[in-house]
């Protein structure tokens, strides 16, 4: 029995596992059917010596809608979205999801909110806005890291309760759930850590998750941990449970990925397929902590 029907909408690589290469393949494990549009197809992912490839417009991405709504294909009961570089292509894109919600008004969207990280922007300052005002306010879920949480946010964080007041102006926004995965801690002591915190309207829980930060760079990670975290909501519909399970399975991946590691500045693609088992039941290595949202009103 399939657990829904995805449509998914981000990058792709013929070689290596980043956007769509890194979500569908956990997605499909898990139970989904998976359709997808690549907004740009690339040779690699780009912090290879070269890349080639070529991006999807706004009208290409019309035109493919076009196919799929003549022939009665947009019954989604899941939207995901993760890269898009392009502002015509992210407001046509706004567009779509109007349409596919009227379609669907039970569709459950999560955004990956891919802008930047580390205080510096991936795309043009021009898709912030579109963000902001047409796609964000659509979503049911999102995934910033936590310099684009900052940006939605409009304010520097620089400790934890400026971070949770982020999320907190979030479901101000509209924003049902908010997942913020891999924050460095806010304490000295532990740069060693990484941090998840998540939060969702249905409770005043704020969960939070302290893991092992792993040696190495790691490529395609927040496209896999969407498209997990996105699976496992929908099977568990329990945000502990389910950031548990996708933190877990993460580190496996990557645990796994850095046995093959002979360097620690190796450029390597995440060891996706020989964690199927990991990715299909992962044995649950983290534990969350619950804090309660009001007491940081």
């Amino acid at each position: 029995m399939s657990n829904g029907r995805v449509l998914s909408i981000q990058s792709h690589v013929v070689h290596g596992y980043v956007g769509n290469k890194a979500a569908v393949f956990p997605m499909q494990l898990l139970g989904f059917e998976v359709d997808f549009i690549n907004s740009v197809q690339f040779s690699n992912h780009t912090q290879y010596k070269c890349f080639k490839g070529q991006r999807l417009n706004s009208d290409e991405l019309n035109e493919l809608f076009e196919g799929l709504r003549q022939n009665d294909l947009l019954d989604y009961t899941h939207l995901l979205t993760g890269y898009v570089g392009n502002p015509n292509f992210l407001n046509k894109l706004g567009d779509l999801i109007e349409e596919l919600k009227k379609k669907n008004p039970n569709l459950i969207y999560l955004c990956d909110p891919v802008l930047g990280d580390n205080g510096k922007l991936y795309v043009s300052q021009d898709l912030i806005s579109i963000y902001l005002e047409r796609i964000l306010p659509k979503a049911n879920i999102i995934t910033p890291n936590v310099f684009e949480l900052e940006i939605i946010y409009g304010s520097k964080i620089q400790n934890q309760t400026d971070l949770i007041n982020g999320i907190i102006d979030c479901h101000k926004k509209g924003i049902q759930t908010v997942i913020v995965s891999s924050s460095k801690p806010f304490e000295e002591n532990k740069k060693d850590k990484l941090v998840l915190y998540a939060s969702s309207l249905s409770n005043d829980n704020i969960i939070k998750i302290e893991f092992d930060r792993l040696p190495g760079t790691f490529y395609g990670t927040g496209d896999a941990f969407a498209a997990m975290l996105f699976a496992w909501l929908t099977k568990l519909n329990d945000l502990k449970t389910a950031c548990e399970h996708t933190i877990s399975a993460m580190l496996h991946i990557l645990k796994r990925t850095n046995q093959f590691r002979t360097n620690e500045d190796e450029l390597l693609e995440m060891k996706l397929i020989q964690s199927k088992t990991d990715i299909e039941n992962p044995e649950i290595i983290v534990s969350a902590e619950l804090m309660k949202r009001s007491s940081f009103n």
